[in-house]
């Protein structure tokens, strides 16, 4: 059943697809990879963007892109920059001072760009803040969190975006009421599986496994008020990795078939499913885009027979925003009636 309250399920007339892209690069491995490393384990991860904002605008599908504020910036002074002042020493000692040709890993104020002129419309968002601090980290107060958000939508304004939508960094969801300050209106809520709910452990990595061996149908979801004006949307799925590890236990097909289930119970029961991925996640495996171009057949097929629409993050709560000022339009009136 979709995760929500039978009272905001008659909003939609059918069921609503969304992709979220967490749009992240080297920022959202600061802590565990260093460079050489992560081009191992994601080959052609600069090159992965582009290819797959071309898939989308090819099969005509809007995403919202989750993209970290650092990658935003024509480039930076490293832990001497002063908009990473605010934060831990800790947490930005790898940043390298450099610009997008010295540093494209990091850096990447061209394709921002690219994804303003994209069409259709491409969402960006917001990943983290400026550099992908995980908000429950000890060393994350509630100022070094609001010094983060506020350079992050610094960065995405200087390259002129003006996010409303926002992800955290590894989901760790934390201080909801900055949010709606720095202009954010809507925020990707956790994973509502209970295999994600346990986190990264190892009982959670093995439940993950097993939803995968079984085809686990993702649930549906519906949008939240967190805050007044403030909408958490969860994700239902994250693309399982398709490294050759994890391939040689569960074939590429699950992730296709899982995906068509999703489709089938959004449509059924006219909830959302809410698909989310790293782009670089498709470069684990030579298949990975070939199944990428599968899964948005599926979705294409879909949403031309009319079973569902694709909407991205702030086009959602736009919906439930108005949705709201009809139901207390309404309550206005019958109250009026009745005062008469």
């Amino acid at each position: 059943m979709p995760v929500g309250s039978d009272d905001v399920l008659k909003q939609f007339e059918r069921g609503v697809v969304m992709l979220s892209l967490d749009t992240e690069q080297i920022w959202g491995y600061l802590d565990l990879l260093d460079e050489p490393r992560f081009r191992r384990r994601y080959p052609n991860a600069v090159e992965a963007h582009a290819k797959l904002l071309a898939c989308l605008t090819k099969a005509g599908v809007s995403a919202t892109w989750f993209m970290v504020g650092g990658m935003a910036l024509r480039g930076s002074h490293g832990p001497k920059d002063s908009r990473m002042a605010g934060l831990p020493g800790a947490w930005t000692s790898r940043i390298p001072s450099g610009i997008e040709a010295s540093d494209p890993l990091w850096y990447r104020n061209s394709f921002v760009e690219h994804l303003r002129k994209a069409r259709p419309i491409q969402e960006i968002g917001l990943h983290g803040g400026l550099t992908h601090l995980i908000w429950t980290d000890p060393h994350t107060t509630r100022e070094v969190a609001e010094w983060e958000l506020t350079e992050g939508v610094k960065a995405l304004r200087e390259a002129y975006v003006r996010p409303v939508s926002f992800s955290y960094g590894r989901e760790q969801e934390a201080y909801y009421e900055l949010l709606p300050a720095h202009g954010i209106r809507c925020y990707r809520g956790r994973t509502v599986a209970r295999s994600f709910q346990l986190g990264r452990t190892l009982t959670g990595a093995l439940a993950r496994l097993l939803d995968e061996l079984r085809r686990l149908t993702p649930a549906p979801v519906w949008p939240q008020e967190t805050l007044p004006g403030l909408w958490s949307i969860p994700s239902s799925l994250f693309l399982y990795p398709i490294s050759a590890s994890r391939t040689t236990v569960v074939g590429l097909r699950s992730r296709i078939e899982r995906f068509t289930r999703g489709l089938e119970a959004a449509t059924r029961y006219r909830g959302i499913f809410h698909f989310c991925l790293h782009p670089e996640n498709l470069t684990e495996s030579p298949q990975g885009f070939a199944m990428f171009e599968d899964i948005l057949e599926r979705l294409i097929s879909s949403r031309d027979r009319g079973d569902v629409e694709v909407l991205t993050m702030h086009q959602v709560a736009a919906r439930m925003a108005r949705a709201n000022e009809r139901e207390n339009s309404d309550t206005s009136i019958s109250r009026c009636e009745v005062a008469l």
